[in-house]
């Protein structure tokens, strides 16, 4: 078999594969993308603008603060991890367990700062090690610190994504619940997996809701500058219109008046001098050659690109002849 029939033979099994089986390896590709490909790149959180609708209502003290207004949100949420994983550890304050369960349930939530990606896969490691050093038969798979500590990184990392690694992180929450509970929730008195799921899939849908309507809006704000310039530029467009007609219906008519009156004339006097012939004849002609600047004029000003004329003003070499038969019939003129 040669090689243009093996690479047929590929495009065809790709071909009779089943919708059911694309969908699921368009759905791995965007697994891997979005969860596993660098997964702890660095992707610091912005600033909220200055010129934003709630910033820029606050007083000039404010606005500076207000900026890191998201980063005070996280830092207050991984205090309240690391109190929740203190308290579920050990005694606060006195015991060593109790320091070390609280720091790894705050450590995801910072890296959100920074590494969200990187942040949710830190808080799903974190999850099992705490229920281990706290383990006392209580709460399972989660204790109350990676609780609220994988809670808040699935809504911090889904707000900094899109809708599609939000489904993801919470597909994978699930997968991590059903093998903990299969293989060790017997030994435990309770388990939260469903308390967390559905705690976790409504954050995650407001969210995924949040996203699509600022997408909406910004689409919207994107059609509305595109509908707005096209009316701009319509409306330009339609006044150099009238500003033609105009020049079309007043110099262009009086121009060709002149130059049939200066065609005409010399048959209406008997035996003219051949100077005033001439005269007329230049009458004429100078006559013609404004009706064919202003047809040009005409066109540029009908133009959508009325910025770029088809020909650049004649120099003043170019009109010297004309200002010679000016001269030639006694006016005066200047450079």
């Amino acid at each position: 078999m040669s090689v243009t029939e093996t690479t047929h033979q590929q495009h065809g099994d790709d071909g009779t594969r089943s919708p059911e089986y694309r969908l699921a390896q368009n759905a791995l590709r965007g697994l891997r993308q979005d969860l596993f490909h660098d997964p702890f790149a660095y992707h610091p959180l912005p600033s909220r603008p200055a010129d934003g609708p709630f910033v820029r209502r606050l007083p000039a003290r404010l606005r500076t603060a207000a900026q890191h207004l998201p980063h005070a949100v996280v830092g207050a949420v991984a205090l309240i991890a690391l109190l929740a994983g203190a308290l579920g550890g050990g005694i606060p304050g006195g015991d060593v367990l109790a320091l070390l369960t609280g720091l790894l349930c705050a450590a995801p939530v910072v890296a959100t700062l920074v590494r969200p990606i990187g942040a949710f896969w830190m808080s799903l490691a974190a999850t099992p090690v705490v229920s281990i050093l706290g383990g006392d038969g209580g709460d399972w798979p989660w204790m109350p610190g990676t609780f609220v500590s994988h809670l808040a990184v699935l809504v911090f990392v889904a707000l900094r994504t899109r809708p599609r690694t939000g489904a993801w992180m919470w597909v994978l929450t699930f997968a991590y619940a059903f093998l903990a509970d299969i293989l060790f929730g017997r030994s435990y008195y309770y388990t939260n997996s469903a308390p967390m799921l559905v705690t976790s899939a409504f954050a995650l849908l407001v969210v995924s809701v949040w996203h699509i309507r600022r997408a909406a809006e910004q689409e919207v704000n994107a059609q509305q500058t595109v509908t707005a310039h096209e009316r701009s530029k319509r409306t330009a467009l339609e006044e150099r219109t009238t500003i033609a007609r105009e020049l079309h219906d007043v110099v262009a008519h009086h121009m060709s008046v002149v130059a049939i009156q200066a065609e005409a004339a010399p048959y209406r006097v008997e035996n003219p001098p051949p100077e005033l012939e001439r005269a007329f004849v230049t009458i004429r002609e100078n006559a013609v050659a404004a009706l064919t600047e202003l047809r040009r004029i005409l066109g540029v000003v009908r133009a959508e690109d009325y910025e770029a004329p088809d020909a650049p003003s004649p120099p003043s070499p170019t009109s010297t002849p004309c200002w010679s038969t000016c001269a030639t019939r006694g006016s005066r003129w200047r450079r």
